[in-house]
């Protein structure tokens, strides 16, 4: 277990993937330097109740899963606002959240493997097809660096295009987190392709 300092999003992040930020809070403008100077990595978690930014007695609650956010680029726009792009790194079971310094919440974590890399099976090649498909486009319209996903693109693995359809995918918060809770790849994009076929009952 580790201690690791948190931010609490509305929308979350899952390993691979690209999240690009704004830091304009104080509590996070600090944390945000630290992390980028130390190469170390915050948590992102989803927020279960509560908004992002700060309300004075507010306190947020969160679900139990997150994801490792390790800064890949930082622009100074501002003394008081910085523009992040970080990369997903590995889901984290998180416990024991509390309010560090500066208003930071802080929890016990405890990281998990990464996936291992599973082939795709011929009957969900369609959704590895698609995703490839509008990455191609980008490439070619010079609008790569716009995608919310960081190269390589492992087409070829379950749990990267499951990972990458999950956060691309209009859920609930509680199906987001019961996917990047699943721990086998491919029953996390079996059960990508039922959110696909069926959003209503998924």
């Amino acid at each position: 277990m580790s201690r690791l300092p948190l931010f609490p999003l509305g929308h979350g992040l899952f390993p691979d993937g690209r999240l690009q930020l704004q830091i304009f809070e104080v509590r996070y403008l600090d944390l945000i330097r630290r992390c980028f100077q130390d190469g170390t990595a915050f948590g992102v978690v989803w927020l279960s109740e509560g908004d992002e930014v700060q309300r004075p007695g507010q306190i947020p609650s969160v679900f139990p899963w997150g994801c490792l956010a390790h800064i890949n680029d930082l622009v100074t726009v501002q003394p008081a606002l910085l523009r992040v792009r970080c990369r997903g790194g590995l889901r984290f079971r998180l416990d024991g959240v509390e309010a560090g310094p500066y208003g930071v919440w802080y929890a016990e974590t405890e990281t998990v493997d990464a996936d291992p890399a599973i082939d795709i099976p011929q009957d969900l090649q369609g959704l590895s097809d698609r995703l490839g498909k509008w990455i191609a486009q980008a490439q070619s319209k010079g609008f790569e660096d716009r995608l919310p996903m960081e190269p390589p693109y492992r087409l070829d693995e379950c749990g990267w295009v499951a990972n990458r359809w999950a956060e691309l995918l209009s859920l609930p918060g509680e199906q987001k987190l019961d996917l990047l809770a699943e721990m086998d790849p491919l029953r996390r994009l079996r059960a990508i392709k039922a959110c696909l076929e069926d959003p209503e009952g998924a």
